[in-house]
């Protein structure tokens, strides 16, 4: 039984391709590089080229790439069938791949073999409605920087959140959360949004404007059914809505404020928000969206797998692991 093929390494095809320019003949690079003549003419006629010869690194993309079988996904279709299923509800590719992970106690697919599918099948056909079955619909990769800002005005009694416990940052106690309002085209169209730090659990709720009277009382109406474990602090940004948050303060919950141009410090909310605009554009009449429509997007958002959560869900952690035990019988507080 002859010898098993060994491919070539890349030292190898450095090796030979400086013997060759030296001069050497096939049979003693052969010789050099422990290999059969055969074997070293084999390798210089697949892979070199017409223009540049035969050159390592050109070498080893030529035998890379025939080695190539094509995508995972487009290989098996059972499992494209599940991931495309999955990102048409929304979910991240990060997502898929882990949930899958969990569910079959093994690396399954990766998020970067998803990314690369739906990017390979834009190129390949032209057809940019993949771009759909991503979080951000994104027809290209890579960051696209955003301009324009927001004017701030002066509120009364604004704490900076520098002044916040630095231990919150860190996301291991319940009960502090992030808000802000969801803006639409249509002008006086608006959704609060609360965003509770520890489970990533998302409430929403429907706002007749955006004045300050009408978002506090519902601020105080949904943090007013929770324990008090569950209501220690609410960091927002600079907006106007928020001048009346000294009234929560009543209900034993501090407030503290981003600094100006800077949402990235209470960056839980701002990823829900984004999440929430893929079925809650802003183009969307909210006199037209029903509360059974909206309910459902929350409900989405909150039984979709984390991975900051080790894949469980928002609902999960916050029914299970933060109500569990800590609520009297009459608590009806509900997370979708």
């Amino acid at each position: 039984m002859g010898q098993k093929y060994k491919q070539f390494s890349l030292e190898e095809r450095c090796t030979l391709c400086r013997l060759g320019q030296a001069g050497k003949t096939i049979r003693q690079i052969a010789a050099t590089l422990d290999r059969a003549p055969s074997t070293i003419m084999r390798e210089l006629k697949r892979n070199r080229g017409s223009q540049v010869g035969y050159q390592p690194a050109y070498a080893e993309k030529q035998a890379n790439s025939r080695r190539w079988k094509g995508s995972r996904l487009l290989r098996d279709p059972d499992l494209q069938a599940k991931v495309l299923n999955r990102l048409m509800q929304g979910w991240s590719p990060a997502q898929v791949a882990g949930r899958l992970k969990k569910e079959n106690r093994r690396q399954v697919i990766s998020y970067e073999s998803i990314y690369r599918f739906i990017d390979a099948q834009i190129r390949r056909t032209k057809d940019f409605s993949w771009r759909h079955y991503l979080p951000r619909a994104k027809s290209k990769r890579g960051w696209r920087g955003r301009k324009g800002g927001s004017v701030v005005d002066r509120i009364e009694g604004r704490v900076s959140i520098n002044q916040r416990p630095a231990y919150i940052d860190k996301r291991r106690q319940p009960g502090h959360w992030e808000g802000d309002l969801m803006l639409f085209a249509k002008y006086g169209q608006a959704v609060l949004v609360t965003h509770e730090r520890h489970s990533r659990l998302l409430c929403v709720s429907r706002q007749p404007s955006k004045a300050a009277k009408p978002v506090v009382k519902k601020l105080t109406k949904l943090f007013s059914s929770l324990p008090a474990s569950l209501r220690r602090t609410l960091t927002l940004d600079n907006g106007t809505e928020f001048a009346y948050h000294h009234r929560l303060h009543k209900l034993s919950m501090r407030t503290f404020f981003c600094d100006t141009h800077a949402p990235w410090q209470k960056g839980g909310i701002e990823n829900a928000i984004g999440r929430m605009r893929r079925g809650l554009p802003r183009k969307t009449d909210l006199a037209t969206l029903s509360d059974h429509r909206l309910l459902s997007l929350v409900r989405s958002y909150n039984h979709t797998p984390r991975k900051c959560l080790n894949f469980k869900t928002p609902a999960e952690v916050f029914t299970r692991d933060l109500l569990h035990f800590k609520c009297e019988s009459t608590f009806r507080f509900s997370p979708e």
